[in-house]
């Protein structure tokens, strides 16, 4: 053997010895598809053996190794078994995938991304979840960030999800939905926030009904509806005006940006009642109304939606009367004339005593005491002239 044959050789024989030195159980390698038979694959990976696949170890569903693979495909494998004695190479494709699977998904718990699992079924506390063939599990306060009731509507459907704890040794990961909800709802919100700006009108959802008034989902934030703007009527609660998932157009007052409050007007969408109102009304008018509200001065009748007037006690008959409740009850129709009307300060004056005494048509130029009789006809002098009988 010439010197240079006997240096090739021994590159040949340093380059095995530092492959077998850097190969090791429990490794993943990358390998090339040699050969192929119904009951296993050749594999090499570089090392001075070729690895061999068994069909067992290739897949779980019993798939025939050329239905998998073609001679010349570049695969990932799990080192299994090293046998130098018989030159094998034991090897698994199986392992492999599960093992990168896991490191997949601890990247994805280190970097916070979302991950897509299937629900298999309703165990204690939560649900079973499928991350390709690793289980993990959703508790039931990590579902939705709204209150669940029913488990079982999530069995056999696919979510986005975040990992928030996951041990490999354990063979466990536990997962929510919760957090996914939370970062797109945040989103939204911003993206709301940026886009609506005081005197928009945006549509919305209504979500939930309180004494003092309404809130209305606006895209990832909700804003107030106060009952004092709910509508131009005076409404005593606000489930008479609007209902939970009511769709509804709403007019932006204001922004709170830091606090992410929004102040909104539903009235504020159709045209003030008072804008034109000493257009529709004069001094002097005789109207119809209903009592809405009594107090110890009076009582507010309204006159149109939206529109209240005042007739104070002293206007209401000619009469002493203590109190207004003593001979009105809210829900009466009145008629009420108008004693003024200031539009800047929404505020009318109302009268239903000289409503009343307008009303009355005086006939006492008819009335005589003296015993002489009168004709009818002398009574009315003509004035049944123009009167049409059907």
């Amino acid at each position: 053997m010439t010197n240079n044959e006997e240096n090739l050789m021994n590159k040949y024989i340093n380059g095995i010895n530092s492959t077998m030195d850097n190969i090791k159980i429990g490794e993943i390698v990358s390998g090339k598809v040699i050969s192929i038979s119904d009951e296993n694959v050749i594999v090499n990976i570089g090392y001075m053996y070729d690895g061999i696949l068994n069909k067992k170890d290739i897949s779980k569903e019993n798939l025939k190794p050329a239905e998998m693979f073609k001679p010349g495909d570049e695969i990932d494998v799990y080192i299994e078994k090293i046998n130098d004695k018989e030159g094998l190479l034991i090897l698994s494709k199986i392992r492999a995938d599960k093992k990168i699977h896991w490191n997949n998904l601890k990247n994805a718990f280190e970097n916070e991304e979302n991950v897509e699992c299937k629900i298999k079924e309703v165990v204690k506390g939560g649900v079973a979840a499928y991350l390709g063939e690793i289980r993990g599990f959703i508790p039931t306060s990590q579902l939705s960030v709204k209150y669940v009731e029913n488990l079982n509507e999530f069995v056999d459907r696919k979510l986005e999800v975040r990992i928030i704890d996951i041990n490999e040794a354990k063979n466990n990961i536990v997962l929510s939905r919760k957090k996914v909800e939370e970062v797109e709802l945040e989103e939204k919100k911003n993206d709301t926030l940026n886009k609506i700006k005081p005197g928009d009108k945006v549509k919305g959802k209504v979500t939930k009904l309180m004494k003092f008034g309404a809130f209305v989902d606006l895209g990832g934030v909700e804003g107030l509806i106060h009952i004092s703007e709910l509508s131009w009527e005076r409404v005593k609660n606000p489930s008479d005006v609007v209902s939970i998932g009511d769709e509804v157009e709403v007019y932006i007052l204001d922004i709170d940006r830091g606090k992410s409050r929004i102040s909104l007007s539903l009235k504020d969408i159709t045209p003030n009642p008072w804008d034109n109102i000493d257009k529709k009304y004069k001094i002097d008018d005789i109207i119809k109304g209903k009592i809405v509200k009594i107090i110890n001065i009076g009582a507010f009748v309204q006159i149109e939606p939206g529109v209240e007037g005042l007739v104070h006690v002293s206007e209401i008959s000619d009469e002493h009367i203590a109190k207004p409740e003593d001979v009105l009850q809210v829900g009466n129709n009145v008629n009420v004339k108008i004693l003024s009307i200031d539009s800047n300060a929404k505020k009318i004056s109302l009268s239903i005593k000289d409503a009343e005494n307008t009303s009355k048509e005086d006939y006492s130029e008819y009335t005589n005491n003296s015993e002489e009789g009168f004709s009818i006809g002398e009574v009315f002098n003509g004035k049944l002239k123009n009167l049409k009988l059907n």
